[in-house]
């Protein structure tokens, strides 16, 4: 009888304690509370050209438009223009254009875009005229990546207003090197003025500060809309605007990214000379160019190695009539 009242006790006493147990379990307040993540999802509004291949018919034929480039020419210096057959493919090249916006441009005596011109005027009929940024980098941090910029174009198409000027970011320092703000004014097939002035901003971004660099241009574009009361803007140059610099997110969180702006080179171009696809350079405008954008484009894909540049020009077409 003393077991079975011993293991009556204990049976009783493990009751007592597993229904406390339970009652603390019924009376413990437990937290409810969700919380929820919003994650704002942010939709491309780029304008974008549908890609029309050079080959195709075009509603315009060559003569009755301008061809407009970008191009980054690697370390285009005097190494560079000491040799005769990159010269001549240098100048082959922008025979196929009307205007060049050139960026990388590495000389510290500032002598070789003139050489280059030279060579451009001894292979044309048509002279071509110059405008040259002064050296890029003007802050202290920014100097030893110092380059100038330079646009190369036909005189029959297009007039220079003006010589340009930096960009000025001493206050920001928002820019490796300051892009080069420049006029021009589009010709018609005669020679007379179309009334069209455009506002020419080349850019070449700093690889690991394309991002940022690039949202700093909508500064450019509001000190250049008042600077010069023109609302016809490109930006053209190498923006560095894809692979590892900027994700396709980075680019249509961008200011320059809403439906007011044309992208017309898009994100699947490849506009360089390496195995990788990736579309560095690019060309935005801030309107349709009052009617004369065409929507034609292309990747210059005629280039013979990267001996003459590790990019290709990317070009669009304006009409002249």
């Amino acid at each position: 009888m003393g077991f079975e009242n011993r293991l009556i006790a204990l049976s009783l006493v493990t009751i007592i304690v597993l229904t406390t147990v339970v009652v603390d379990l019924f009376n413990e307040e437990t937290d409810t509370t969700t919380e929820y993540v919003y994650i704002e999802k942010v939709v491309d509004e780029r304008n974008q050209l549908e890609n029309v291949s050079e080959n195709e018919t075009e509603p315009l034929n060559r003569s009755q438009v301008a061809r407009v480039a970008t191009f980054n020419i690697k370390v285009f210096g005097k190494t560079k223009i000491s040799k005769p057959e990159i010269v001549e493919e240098l100048v082959t090249i922008f025979e196929r254009y009307d205007l060049v916006a050139v960026q990388e441009i590495k000389d510290i005596d500032e002598e070789v875009p003139y050489q280059f011109l030279d060579e451009l005027n001894n292979n044309s009929s048509i002279e071509w005229k110059l405008v040259l940024s002064p050296r890029t980098g003007l802050q202290v941090d920014d100097q030893n990546s110092q380059e100038q910029y330079a646009y190369y174009y036909r005189s029959n198409v297009f007039s220079s207003l003006g010589n340009g000027t930096l960009y000025d970011d001493s206050i920001n320092d928002s820019f490796q090197r300051e892009p080069l703000v420049s006029q021009f004014q589009l010709m018609d097939l005669f020679g007379n003025e179309t009334g069209l002035n455009l506002t020419l901003i080349n850019i070449h971004t700093k690889p690991t500060e394309a991002v940022a660099e690039m949202e700093a241009l909508q500064d450019v574009l509001n000190w250049s809309s008042i600077e010069f009361e023109n609302p016809h803007q490109i930006i053209l140059g190498d923006f560095n605007a894809d692979c590892s610099y900027a994700s396709y997110q980075d680019l249509i969180s961008l200011p320059i990214s809403s439906s007011n702006y044309t992208w017309i080179v898009p994100d699947n171009a490849d506009t360089t000379l390496s195995d990788s696809r990736c579309a560095y350079d690019r060309v935005v405008t801030t309107t349709n160019l009052d009617g004369r954008l065409t929507g034609t484009w292309g990747v210059d894909m005629d280039i013979s190695s990267s001996n003459v540049s590790d990019h290709r020009p990317v070009w669009f077409d304006i009409s002249r009539v």
